[in-house]
């Protein structure tokens, strides 16, 4: 939101610099984000008479004028400017005069530049001539800007423009409007919060109701309670469309609106002044002197006044005429009942409209105007009747109409005023500082509260314009931020509680997870849930979802960019975009985990929202050497085991039952291999390497590998296994033997590692591959496997009872692999 500190100063005078009072707004909430100075002071320029106006002896577009200045000689001046004429008064900038130019390069941007006498073409030239821009008064660079006939010769330029009422210079503030602060999106309504700070006294513009009432020129009729709570229709009659005064068109070229004709300024001025958006009707194209305000009910065409053709949903609130639809009710108006140049009779329409339908509509036309921007916040109720007659007043000021007597007014669902008690003394307990009681009902009063200072409360009559003030907190708060949060002293002692925070096996799942895959060199990260929708289609494949992936994508409506028109169905393209950025960055060793939710459409029943689920998951993605590079460290490169490895270790430390790893070979475009992970029959993720295509597009080079786990899935399995217990080092010694088995190549060794813990019971403590053989020495098709199995017990073992398990162990792996003792 743009606010003018020159039209701030109409309604008080609250005595601050620009700076001042944007550092008193940030700290009482309304942050300015930004200070920008327009204008210039127009030092060194004066008022000049063309004496003479002839050809440039060397260039056909330059024109050599002799210009009074009101000093001793005449200026020779070379001018560039079609319209140049002797016997014109013009602004003319003298030697040494700095002005603020566009800049050549970027003529959005303005230079400083100091005028010197100078040779253009072989022709003297003492000064210079000026267009609007070249002042910064306006854009217009069409022509020398010519001044009144009566403009004395010699006059500061500055002083003829501020004796016309000109501002040449403002300040624009650029404050930051929080959602629950619809009344401070106009200028009345952050001036209320600076009178309270600074103790001014605000004066808003004085403005005459005319009295509400039936005629016979107007009827409106609100079909749609629900959509609209009051509807002020005032016409005014006998109106000139032309320019409005430069004042005005100043006020709202400051805060970045383009100026069209007097009637569409004035309702542009009064929304920015008030925060009530108006509409301005040609009544003569009104259908039957009739307004309605419906829902459409079916999909209906309609020309917007953007000349868009746009199709409206049913549902939409519309006001229409006697015959036809003629605005999109909120946000737009139509083109079949604009104002024109022609226009001498206009309705004025203010009208308080439901948020949400309003909000709804401005979504799905995809259209945010100004008046939706302010409707979809909540208007003040009660603003409708004041924003008209100001809106009428200014239309008789300016455009030479008149108001009808009678304004028709149509309130189907008045608002209540609120009443909230304050108790004084619970303002210290709450703030940390006493804030006298006088000074409380001051601020409150300031901003529009009604307060009955009576007895041992405040009752505090919530002003229309405030739908945010529902509780005494919410008071308390106003008080703080007014009184200035700078002004809270900060506690030199903090009580902290004695009392264990409370955690569920969730939680410390999670950090016991988080704990060990650091120690493990892995980084947590976070990145957007949001992503293009090419990039999901891209990653919405099997491995990663355990479902069809035609129509699964869940895209977002309305998404402010391309690049979140989707959320995410895995956490890879995310993960993919950091290891990207740090692999450019210098960074080799890439190990990063994060836990987060993917998104997809189900036709499961019991999803929080119907039709669509969310689940939590983790990720692990690895890539470069597989330990930094050092004097007594090996380079390796990481491999796929590296990351089972760690899937390994954190479900094994997770305690997850029956863990299953089962190869796949099945080719996709994110993935030429992986491992299925299940508990049980339960699945829980994948591991799995990186298609060289994927890896290339995103800049990473050498292998990368990721593990993709539904985290909710293992919490669940692991959760009940949480409970750890301690157990003291045995004082009794290890028996430690080795045992090399011939299989078949393509035989995993995971379910050998299994059988090997079930046959050796109680007291095989460890199993540990150690060596995987394919030679010659083999027979073909097959591989060696040698695990070292540590045995132990809480006494010392005999090698009979060793050699028993061993044997057992062997009989068991003969009967279930056809494993073979290698000689």
């Amino acid at each position: 939101m743009k606010i003018s500190y020159n039209w701030l100063g109409t309604y008080l005078d609250h005595g601050l610099t620009p700076g001042q009072l944007a550092e008193r707004l940030t700290m009482s909430g309304l942050e300015v984000e930004a200070v920008e100075p327009i204008g210039t002071a127009l030092d060194g320029v004066v008022v000049g008479h063309v004496l003479a106006v002839e050809p440039h002896p060397d260039a056909d577009r330059l024109s050599c004028c002799r210009v009074d200045v009101g000093e001793a000689e005449p200026l020779p001046i070379v001018c560039g400017a079609p319209n140049v004429a002797a016997g014109q008064k013009v602004p003319v900038a003298r030697v040494n005069t700095t002005l603020m130019l566009p800049d050549r390069k970027d003529p959005r941007t303005r230079v400083p530049v100091t005028l010197k006498e100078a040779r253009i073409r072989g022709a003297v030239s003492m000064g210079m001539i000026c267009a609007e821009d070249e002042l910064g008064l306006s854009d217009d660079h069409s022509g020398i800007m010519v001044l009144p006939p009566e403009a004395p010769v010699g006059q500061p330029l500055g002083d003829l423009l501020a004796a016309q009422g000109r501002m040449l210079q403002d300040t624009v503030l650029d404050v930051a409007i929080t959602p629950n602060r619809p009344d401070a999106v106009c200028h009345l309504g952050v001036a209320r919060d600076v009178a309270a700070l600074t103790g001014a006294p605000l004066h808003p513009p004085g403005v005459d109701i005319p009295a509400a009432g039936s005629t016979p020129h107007l009827r409106v009729d609100v079909r749609a309670p629900e959509g609209c709570g009051r509807y002020v229709g005032l016409l005014v009659r006998g109106v000139t469309i032309r320019e409005s005064p430069q004042w005005m068109k100043q006020r709202l070229e400051a805060i970045g609106l383009r100026p069209r004709n007097n009637v569409v300024d004035i309702t542009n001025y009064v929304m920015y002044e008030c925060g009530q958006p108006l509409h301005a009707f040609d009544y003569d194209q009104v259908a039957g002197q009739t307004i309605i305000v419906r829902f459409t009910e079916t999909e209906t065409p309609f020309t917007t006044l953007d000349g868009k053709v746009r199709t409206l949903p049913a549902g939409t609130l519309m006001i229409a005429d006697g015959a036809r639809d003629v605005a999109v009710a909120g946000v737009m108006g139509g083109e079949n009942s604009e104002v024109t140049g022609g226009t001498t009779n206009v309705l004025i329409e203010s009208a308080y409209f439901d948020p949400s339908t309003i909000r709804k509509t401005a979504r799905a036309l995809q259209l945010q105007t100004d008046a939706s921007y302010r409707f979809e916040r909540g208007v003040d109720p009660e603003g409708q009747a004041w924003a008209a007659a100001r809106a009428a007043q200014l239309m008789v000021a300016l455009a030479g109409g008149r108001i009808d007597p009678v304004m028709v007014d149509a309130h189907p669902r008045p608002v209540a005023r609120r009443t909230v008690v304050l108790r004084p003394g619970r303002i210290p307990r709450i703030l940390g500082v006493d804030v006298p009681r006088a000074e409380v009902v001051r601020l409150l009063t300031a901003i529009g509260f009604t307060v009955d200072d009576a007895g041992d409360v405040l009752r505090c009559m919530v002003p229309s314009f405030r739908p945010d003030v529902t509780r005494e907190i919410d008071l308390i708060e106003e008080v703080g931020r007014l009184h200035g949060f700078e002004n809270i002293p900060v506690p030199t002692h903090s009580r902290l509680p004695n009392r264990t925070p409370r955690t569920t096996p969730a939680h410390t799942l999670h950090r016991r997870t988080l704990a060990l895959l650091s120690s493990l060199g892995y980084r947590e990260i976070y990145t957007n849930s949001m992503l293009r929708q090419e990039t999901a289609e891209q990653f919405n494949l099997p491995p990663l979802q355990a479902r069809p992936p035609a129509d699964t994508i869940v895209h977002t409506l309305n998404p402010i960019s391309q690049e979140m028109a989707t959320l995410r169905p895995s956490l890879l393209p995310g993960m993919l975009q950091v290891m990207r950025h740090n692999a450019n960055h210098g960074q080799e060793v890439l190990r990063f985990l994060e836990f987060g939710h993917v998104f997809h459409r189900t036709e499961e029943a019991g999803t929080l929202i119907p039709g669509y689920a969310e689940d939590a998951s983790l990720l692990l993605a690895a890539a470069g050497p597989a330990d930094a590079p050092a004097w007594d460290v090996q380079p390796r490169s990481l491999d796929f085991f590296d990351l089972k490895g760690v899937v390994e270790a954190l479900l094994q430390a997770c305690k997850v039952p029956d863990v299953v790893l089962a190869p796949v070979a099945a080719p996709t475009p994110v993935t030429p291999y992986h491992l299925a992970v299940f508990t049980g029959e339960q699945p829980l993720g994948i591991i799995a390497r990186l298609s060289d295509d994927l890896a290339e597009a995103y800049d990473l080079k050498g292998p990368v590998f990721f593990a993709e786990l539904n985290w909710a899935r293992l919490s669940a399995t692991a959760a009940p296994y949480l409970n750890v217990t301690y157990s003291a080092v045995s004082r009794f010694p290890v028996v430690t033997r080795d045992l090399a088995v011939v299989i078949d190549r393509n035989q995993p060794v995971g379910p050998l590692l299994d059988t090997l813990h079930r046959v050796g019971g109680a007291l095989l403590k460890q199993v540990q591959v150690f060596d995987l053989y394919e030679g010659t020495s083999l027979p073909p098709g097959k591989k060696s496997v040698a695990f070292s199995l540590r045995f132990g017990s809480d006494r010392t073992l005999k090698d009979a009872e060793v050699e028993k398990q061993m044997n057992r162990i062997m009989r068991r792996l003969q009967k279930e692999y056809d494993a073979e003792l290698r000689q």
